[in-house]
């Protein structure tokens, strides 16, 4: 920002910074006005170094637009920005050179009296449009180059040129990330209003900004904010506080860290102690668990503690039990560190804008000393160095493993843990020997095991922070004293070895001398606070390895040789030239490793839960938080039981999007060292088992636990509940494995088979030879029934938005198929209830029932009315053995997965129905017992929840992956159902929006209904409140008379018979993102007297409607929001809620919901999409 003759000029760069920190940026403001003396940092070697790279990369792009255009290019020179004749002047050529049609313009100038800006690239387009395009070093899109390139796409439009709909970003990495204009304009204009604005208080402002104004966002890292967290003794001080924290803290009335470290926690008896401390405010903070909560009041507590020698902090052991985690030391122990530089590329990058891939970081030093500390290093100075740096190392730890079989690898931090990984990926080698080294607990990082035995009175628990404690004396003496000195180090040294001064390179070796003394005395530290943590644990008479367990068995099967070969004809996944049947084989490579992925990210997550802190994973999904518990009915035995059972009903939170029902299996946690041990769990884990779900409420439920016959009956109680594993994938893994040799048999052809054609992303593969029938004029039965009987061993798909009548058409579909060329059909879902109701609807569609078919779920009331047959058990093969023509028969994949329940390939068709959440693995599971394929569903609604993570998108929905990104399935892949039977068109216009590219619209016969003293269409209500986390009595409040407004209104639907009858409480429908905010929207309308009104989570109402829907977000900020903003602000769920309705849908929701910028451009898109949404655009 700056002054031109009186007036504040902003950039792209402020909107940046401010987004960044507002704090800083408006010091920085403050400074430039003369009110405050600007802060003076260091110079920034790596950001240099970062700058001059970026100006390298530009420079690559630029030259070769010269190759392609010549004369073409326009390069325009910066004027200087405080001249304002010579900014017009630069204005004026850039304008006139898209008049003219310049086929790319570098540096573009833009000012438009308060913004200014010089684009990168603007690039004509085929069209005649002009795409902005932006160089960035980095090797992902950043939020705030987008905001860069959308400012300069509003400058564009202002000036009346015509823009494309897409920008770009050229990576360092030689990719181009393409982004939606609309995407990100929304969220620019809501930003630069802001940055409009603040800035316009400043200038009024008579004083600098203030710390503590709430006005305004800080970072709490920068140094403008150090200094002021110093200053005000701000409980940023406190070590491990976050920004969220801080907000609740400050929303409470603690604002310094005085105020934590003398904060009584509720029922707490303790005594102030020195410093009047604790004994201060108490209570608990909304938004903060108590067992949190107590720890940052005793990290304050510490740090306010007089250091028992000068520049040593004082410290405590936190929990003297769980020193004996620590393993047994070993005389083969050693101590590891990296060194790496995230900058480092080699070679002469390609042509970024052709997608030419370039690698960037190296880990330069592998550094380890043994027991008695003597130092051994393997040094990389190039990408094939570093590949033979990982196998060595790899051999020198199996080779150390065998000679000390009980020996550890110790590191601080996960780096080491992360880059072993990424290594063994980049360079395809050493996966399976780390995997051993992660499976076996060998590598052992000390940080999560500091935190949870010690507290140190230090602001940080970097280990630099930590070696006063232990190292005494021994400081670093050397010029490299960090990390980034250390990067910058390296790449000095690497140039000077390039020069032909032999003391120019002798000063090279210099250098890389220092960063191996650099190196060793970090592996050294890490030697001795391992030894000092053993020392503590002997003062306390606690032994190492008093908790440590037997390494654990592996937890599922390692890649399979079919795996292998398929990612062999796959090639490699970076290679931007990747063909749609190389990316086939990955995906069938994948599918092969699906199950096997799923079982060991969820094991994974399963035990870095129980060993990190609680609120780090508090709001995963289907995880239950305990506040309090009461035992119902103690260990007891009765009838044949064989082991001890107890019930104990537990009151607490779910986390946000939490669905479980009775009978499900999660673990209960227990708080360390709890009832028993886990032979499989890391060092220092908590225990947990498998309990039974009996009831379950919005925040209480009851629970079954069965003891074990090793273990005797305990008291303790369960502080959380997690997630239960994935189920058994049973015959699923064979059936796949099948289709996969198949696939790989017929290579380097393929299989005539529908998921085939899915992968290769191929259109419908037609006995004909036909393209798909799109005959219109309401004949979508006919087409779909016409283009499945022309279907050749291959898959259709059908996409129906909400109201469009999915069902209905695929009932009759099915029912003409299978009455009028005798078809064998089955159809699987995602859940027993979405295949149930479409076996109903075929019987409704004319039927019979003796021809529909479907075994009982696990649970069901086998004497509950049901439209279609019921068979037993295993009854699958007589029941089609009895048919002498068509039939339907519904199951699920594990069903149809099954050789012993259907023959391969022995049904004409397999109906996928909600294939919107039907995974891609499933969908070839299932798929094998079919010839063709049917996908029915909607991408745009619910998505199916992954475990694992996977290298391909395998887990992506059969429907969402054919779809690959559109909002809308284009005609030659199938069929949009594009009409919708339930919405008034004011309620579609705004759904088709925000998720259907438009293209939805209403039937004819929704202009039928009214609804007397009511518009129609989606209808914003803001409600104001704040700290509002996951339900709000305010939005509920809002709500309550909102149903009091519209119960008694004359409701006209002549198709369902209602002709000016009033609406009742069936007609309305809430929908509520959190269980904690159904509840107590459910209270205020049961208070009100309107507890027949239905309220729940979006997942609960899809495929039911309602005269109103009425959608309540409940938080109140983005700081408030658990779980993220994605997850409040998905299309999907929005979609879902607001399309509930037939006349009217009401989005209740605090205006500051907008009032932030996303971390990622995902969030940016989502961001854009609801601000679209609340204002009508």
């Amino acid at each position: 920002m700056f002054l031109l003759d009186g007036s504040a000029i902003t950039s792209a760069s402020d909107l940046s910074n401010a987004s960044y920190c507002e704090f800083a940026f408006l010091r920085t403001v403050d400074a430039k006005l003369g009110r405050i003396e600007p802060i003076v940092e260091p110079e920034d070697e790596m950001l240099m170094r970062t700058s001059k790279l970026g100006d390298q990369h530009e420079l690559r792009v630029l030259e070769s637009y010269r190759a392609e255009f010549g004369t073409g290019v326009v390069e325009l020179d910066r004027p200087d920005v405080r001249d304002a004749v010579a900014l017009a002047a630069a204005v004026e050529s850039t304008i006139t050179a898209f008049r003219d049609g310049a086929p790319v313009v570098f540096q573009a100038a833009f000012f438009d009296g308060s913004f200014i800006g010089f684009a990168d690239f603007i690039v004509r387009r085929p069209d005649g449009r002009y795409r902005v395009q932006d160089t960035k070093l980095a090797r992902s899109p950043k939020v705030t180059a987008l905001l860069q390139l959308a400012a300069y796409v509003e400058q564009l439009e202002t000036a009346g040129i015509p823009v494309d709909d897409d920008v770009d970003l050229i990576l360092g990495d030689g990719t181009v990330s393409t982004h939606a204009v609309a995407d990100i304009l929304p969220v620019y204009r809501r930003r630069r209003a802001r940055l409009l604005r603040i800035v316009a208080e400043r200038l009024e402002a008579d004083a600098p900004v203030a710390w503590g104004d709430q006005r305004y966002s800080v970072c709490g890292r920068c140094a403008w904010c150090d200094a002021e967290i110093t200053a005000s003794r701000d409980v940023l001080l406190v070590a491990g506080l976050r920004l969220t924290q801080r907000d609740r803290l400050l929303a409470a009335g603690v604002a310094t860290i005085d105020d934590l470290a003398s904060l009584t926690l509720t029922g707490s008896t303790e005594q102030p102690g020195p410093h009047g401390l604790p004994g201060g405010a108490g209570g608990t903070v909304d938004g903060i668990a108590e067992s949190t909560l107590a720890a940052l009041r005793e990290q304050a507590h510490l740090q306010l503690e007089p250091s028992p020698a000068a520049g040593v902090p004082a410290f405590r052991v936190h929990d003297a039990t769980a020193l004996g985690l620590l393993p047994q030391p070993d005389p083969g122990d050693v101590f590891f560190d990296f060194e790496g530089d995230p900058l480092y590329t080699e070679g002469e990058p390609g042509d970024a804008r052709r997608g030419d891939r370039t690698r960037w970081g190296i880990d330069y030093l592998f550094g380890l000393v043994d027991t008695d500390g003597r130092f051994r290093s393997w040094w990389a100075h190039d990408f094939h160095e570093e590949r033979t740096a990982l196998i060595d190392f790899l051999a020198y730890l199996t080779a150390r493993r065998a000679e000390f079989p009980g020996m550890h690898v110790y590191h601080y931090a996960a780096y080491e843990r992360t880059h072993l990984l990424s290594l063994a990926a980049r360079h395809g080698v050493g996966e399976d020997t780390i995997d051993d080294l992660l499976r076996e607990a060998v590598l052992f990082d000390l940080y999560p095991f500091v935190r949870k035995t010690v507290r140190v009175g230090s602001r940080s628990y970097s280990i630099k922070k930590l070696e006063p404690l232990y190292m005494g004396e021994e400081h670093r003496d050397s010029d490299v004293t960090d990390a980034a000195a250390s990067i910058t180090a390296y790449a000095e040294a690497r140039e000077l070895s390039r020069s032909d001064d032999p003391e120019l390179v002798a000063e090279g070796e210099r250098k890389l001398a220092e960063i191996a003394e650099y190196n060793a005395y970090d592996c050294e530290s890490t030697r001795r606070l391992r030894n000092w943590l053993l020392d503590l644990g002997a003062e306390r008479g606690v032994l190492p390895g008093t908790f440590v367990t037997d390494a654990p068995e592996p937890l599922v099967d390692e890649p399979t040789p079919l795996h292998d070969a398929l990612t062999a004809l796959a090639g490699d996944p970076l290679d931007p030239e990747r063909t749609d049947d190389a990316t086939a084989y990955a995906l069938a490579a994948a599918a092969i490793d699906y199950h096997r992925r799923e079982h060991k990210s969820f094991w994974q997550e399963h035990f870095s839960r129980l060993i990190a802190a609680r609120d780090e994973w508090e709001d995963t999904r289907n995880v239950f938080t305990v506040t309090s518990g009461v035992v119902e009915r103690d260990w007891f035995r009765e009838g044949r039981q064989r082991s001890d059972r107890r019930h104990v009903r537990l009151r607490g939170r779910w986390a946000p999007g939490s669905s479980v029902k009775v009978g499900a299996d999660p673990f209960a946690v227990y708080d360390h060292p709890g009832p028993y041990t886990l032979p499989r769990a890391e060092p220092g884990s908590r225990p947990a088992g498998q309990i039974t779900v009996l009831e379950v409420d919005d925040d209480s439920l009851l629970i079954q636990e069965t003891l074990k016959t090793d273990r005797e009956p305990y008291t303790e109680l369960p502080v959380a509940l997690t997630p239960s594993p994935p189920p058994r994938p049973g015959t699923q893994v064979d059936a796949i494995a099948e289709w996969g040799q198949a696939v790989l048999d017929a290579s380097p052809g393929w299989p005539d088979d529908g998921v085939v054609d899915i992968l290769r992303r191929r259109p419908p593969r037609t006995s004909s030879g036909e393209s798909l029938p799109h005959r219109g004029d309401g004949r979508t039965i006919e087409d779909v029934t016409a283009a499945l009987l022309d279907l050749d061993d291959s898959a259709l798909a059908v996409q129906g938005p909400p109201g469009t009548g999915k069902t209905y058409v695929a009932s009759h579909v099915i029912t003409a198929l299978v009455q009028q060329h005798g078809w064998r059909i089955g159809v699987v879902a995602q859940s027993h209830d979405v295949v149930e109701n479409l076996l109903d609807r075929v019987v409704k569609a004319g039927l019979s029932p003796a021809l529909v078919a479907k075994t009982l779920r696990s649970g069901a009331d086998p004497d509950a009315e049901r439209g279609y047959t019921v068979l037993p058990a295993n009854g699958h093969g007589a029941f089609m053995a009895e048919q002498t023509g068509g039939f339907v028969i519904g199951g699920t994949a594990w069903d149809f997965s099954n050789p012993n329940r259907f023959d391969r390939r022995s049904l004409d068709l397999l109906v996928v129905d909600e294939a919107g959440q039907f995974s891609l693995a499933y969908t070839i599971a299932a798929s094998v017992a079919a010839r063709n394929l049917l996908l029915l569903g909607d991408p745009q609604q619910l998505p199916q929840v992954s475990q694992g993570t996977h290298p391909e998108p395998i887990d992506t929905s059969a429907l969402g992956f054919v779809a690959d990104g559109r909002d809308v399935l284009p005609p030659e892949l199938g069929y949009f159902l594009h009409e919708t039977w339930r919405m008034d068109a004011a309620v579609t216009e705004p759904v088709s929006r925000l998720s259907y590219g438009g293209e939805l619209r209403s039937a004819a016969a929704t202009t039928k209904r009214r609804l007397e003293g009511r518009a129609p269409g989606l209808h914003v209500v803001p409600v104001h409140h704040v700290g509002n986390a996951t339900s709000s009595q305010e939005e509920a409040d809002r709500v309550a008379e909102l149903v009091r407004s519209s119960i008694g209104l004359p409701w006209t639907d002549p198709d369902a018979g209602r002709i000016d009858d009033p609406v009742s409480e069936a007609d309305i429908i809430v929908v509520c993102p959190y269980n904690a905010h159904v509840a107590v929207v459910r209270a205020t309308l049961d208070a009100a007297g309107f507890d027949a009104v239905r309220v729940g989570t979006v997942d609960k109402f899809q495929g039911q409607e309602a005269v109103i829907a009425i959608v309540s977000l409940a938080a109140s900020s983005p700081a408030d929001v658990p779980r993220g903003m994605s997850f409040l602000l998905m299309k999907n769920r929005l979609n879902v809620g607001i399309s509930r309705a037939q006349w009217a849908a009401y989005l209740v929701h605090s205006p500051a919901l907008t009032e932030y910028l996303p971390i990622t451009p995902e969030g940016v898109a989502e961001l854009s999409a609801f601000i679209r949404l609340v204002d009508g655009h």
